[in-house]
Formats: C-alpha cells, sequence, structure tokens
C-alpha cells in the first residue's frame, strides 16, 4: 500500500511541475510552436534516465520505493514521454533496434491516430447539444 501512496504524491509532485514549468516556458516564449511542453519532455527524460541508472539494480540509491517514488511517479506525473524514450532506449542497448524503431513509429502514428478519433467523437459529442 505504502507503494501506492509513495506514486500518488510523486505524481502530485510531477504533475504541478509540469503545469508551472509550462507556463513559465509559454509566457516568455509564446508563439505557435509548444515550447513548454517540448522542455517538459527533454528535461523528463534527462530525469528519467538520471533515477534510472540511480534507483535501478547496482545503483547508488536501489530501492524499489524510491524508484516507484521517482520513476513512476514525479516523473509519470511530469511527463510520459520520459517512459516511453527510457524503454525505447533499452531495446536499443539490449540490441532490439527493429523492435524500438517499431516501438517508435508505431506509437507516434497510433498515438496520433487515437488521439484524431477522440476528438473526432468529442466534436461530434460537443456537436450533438
Amino acid at each position: 500500500m505504502i507503494i501506492y501512496l509513495l506514486i500518488a504524491l510523486g505524481g502530485a509532485i510531477g504533475s504541478v511541475a509540469r503545469h508551472w514549468l509550462s507556463e513559465v516556458v509559454n509566457a516568455r516564449w509564446d508563439g505557435p510552436f509548444p515550447w513548454g511542453t517540448f522542455l517538459v519532455n527533454i528535461t523528463g527524460c534527462i530525469a528519467i534516465g538520471f533515477l534510472a541508472t540511480l534507483t535501478g539494480p547496482g545503483g547508488r540509491f536501489a530501492t524499489g520505493e524510491a524508484r516507484y517514488f521517482f520513476m513512476t511517479g514525479v516523473c509519470g506525473g511530469y511527463t510520459t514521454f520520459s517512459a516511453f524514450s527510457l524503454q525505447t532506449l533499452v531495446l536499443i542497448r539490449t540490441g532490439d533496434t527493429m523492435r524500438a524503431a517499431g516501438y517508435v513509429v508505431g506509437s507516434v502514428l497510433i498515438c496520433l491516430l487515437g488521439t484524431w478519433l477522440g476528438f473526432a467523437a468529442g466534436s461530434t459529442l460537443a456537436a450533438s447539444r
């Protein structure tokens, strides 16, 4: 049960940090490019790579609780792009480059399609009022 509480606490911290950083960046660099989200994704990827090393087997802080709190909670609340990037890197590092490429291409295309389908369904529902 403590793991779930740690994940929830970390997720709250990550979500608030994501919103704060996006707002700060977007206030400074207003325009059509989503700089806030872009920076959140980059910093989230750096953080999860760093934390995966510190909390993994043989890492300096190799505890399950710390790993769940930081990686699943904080990084997951901050950006799921970091988990996607770490999983892709693990596939590449283990020599499974074809699966990594399929994961990247498939994730981007299928998630974009899913977003479009959700947008279309929401637009249809909103128009029916």
